[in-house]
């Protein structure tokens, strides 16, 4: 990782935490999100700014690395991206934070498009089906964005064409995928670098053979230089969720997932809780109260008794049968499960102790997008099941902007190449 640092974070001690809370917060993050990232409630954040408790020293590190990342940029941008299957824009925040620009965005689900366009607005063409959209009419662009769905496709018939000679592409072993409208967008417009996100079951996907495929495609039919890693959002938010990425750039720059760089303490689930006292103010309709008094969470998340024993007899029945099938019960130190687009239907999978043997409850929208990663200013505006739905099929923010940090100087790297035709690999230190 580079050791260069802001000026205004060089003129701080990193030995005065305190004063490093105060430029994150001066960039407009909420006490929350940084809590989230401490690995802290808000409540502690709070104590730490007026003082009635000393920030630990420990800290200052951690403020340092959110300075160097977290804020989203305002300058000019050094580099622009498209953003492909884009959901509610995870991928777009973590490149915008790396100095990005987005110029084209495709989503089809109208409501994930409507917290898209809540949240960015709407200053270039925001396609709904990429599947039938002509490529000679988007944009030129650095860097494509796709975190595109996994449909069952194989090497079947490829090894044949092989050995009777005739010829074979991407577009022969792809068609009908998904996939295939990436390969064809990159083909056509070729991107100086992509990056490709996707469940960690890609890799074993039909035996491995559509990892291969994709593989095949993007070095040897579109002659990109290709790395790729599973990596578990845990040090970055509370939850376990393992997801592949896979970067490429149009010529080696010597880019290596080698460079990733996590947090120095990986946050617990209490960081991500509205904290039902003072500290937080209530926003209707995930928590209630009135002005300058604790917010509560709202009673509508709390399950009801009827699904509650259901879930326990479905539980018991399983663990008598051997199986692991069951709720995720989770307390402030917990870690979750992965958050899934399924959330909606009973929250099983993520259900919040509430203690003295009462009723869990679901988590609320707005700690789905903490536990995401998003910040406190993101825009909610579409239902509890959709919302829940769109963070569950969602990218980890920090870890997307973690990967895009890393991305950056190559990308500005082949950005020289194309002006002077020289190439030099960036280097870390």
């Amino acid at each position: 990782m580079s050791s260069e640092m802001p000026s205004e974070i060089q003129s701080v001690r990193s030995s005065d935490p305190l004063a490093l809370l105060s430029l994150i917060r001066q960039r407009g993050l909420s006490q929350q999100d940084v809590a989230v990232r401490v690995g802290v409630t808000s409540k502690t954040i709070a104590r730490w700014e007026r003082k009635e408790t000393a920030c630990p020293s420990y800290v200052g590190a951690k403020l340092q690395d959110m300075l160097r990342i977290e804020p989203r940029s305002t300058g000019p941008s050094s580099f622009t991206f498209i953003d492909l299957f884009a959901g509610i824009g995870g991928m777009r925040l973590g490149f915008e934070k790396a100095g990005g620009r987005c110029v084209f965005t495709s989503e089809w689900n109208p409501w994930a498009e409507q917290t898209y366009v809540a949240n960015y607005g709407s200053d270039h063409p925001l396609v709904g089906d990429i599947v039938p959209y002509d490529v000679e009419k988007i944009p030129d662009h650095d860097v494509l964005l796709a975190g595109f769905p996994c449909q069952p496709f194989s090497l079947a018939g490829v090894s044949k064409k092989n050995a009777l000679g005739r010829p074979h592409g991407f577009e022969c072993t792809t068609q009908g995928t998904l996939f295939f409208d990436v390969a064809r967008i990159i083909a056509a417009r070729q991107p100086k670098a992509f990056l490709l996100e996707n469940v960690k079951n890609l890799l074993s996907h039909d035996g491995g053979n559509t990892f291969e495929v994709i593989k095949e495609t993007l070095e040897s039919e579109l002659k990109y230089k290709i790395e790729f890693k599973v990596i578990d959002a845990q040090s970055f938010v509370p939850q376990h969720r393992e997801r592949i990425l896979i970067a490429g750039f149009r010529q080696d720059t010597g880019f290596s997932f080698k460079d990733f760089h996590k947090p120095l303490q990986a946050p617990k689930l209490g960081s991500i809780l509205h904290p039902e006292d003072d500290t937080e103010a209530a926003e209707p309709p995930y928590t209630i109260g009135e002005p300058g008094k604790a917010s509560k969470v709202h009673p509508k998340y709390i399950l009801t008794e009827g699904l509650w024993k259901y879930l326990q007899a479905y539980a018991d029945k399983h663990k008598k049968a051997g199986n692991g099938f069951g709720f995720g019960l989770v307390t402030p130190e917990s870690v979750t499960r992965t958050l899934s687009a399924r959330y909606y239907k009973d929250g099983s999978e993520i259900l919040v102790s509430r203690g003295d043997k009462r009723i869990p409850r679901r988590l609320t929208p707005r700690e789905c997008a903490r536990l995401m990663g998003y910040p406190d200013t993101f825009k909610i505006p579409v239902s509890d099941t959709q919302a829940y739905k769109q963070f569950g099929n969602s990218v980890v923010v920090p870890v997307i902007a973690e990967v895009a940090r890393m991305m950056a100087p190559h990308i500005r790297a082949l950005q020289i190449h194309s002006e002077t035709g020289v190439l030099e690999q960036p280097l870390f230190t």
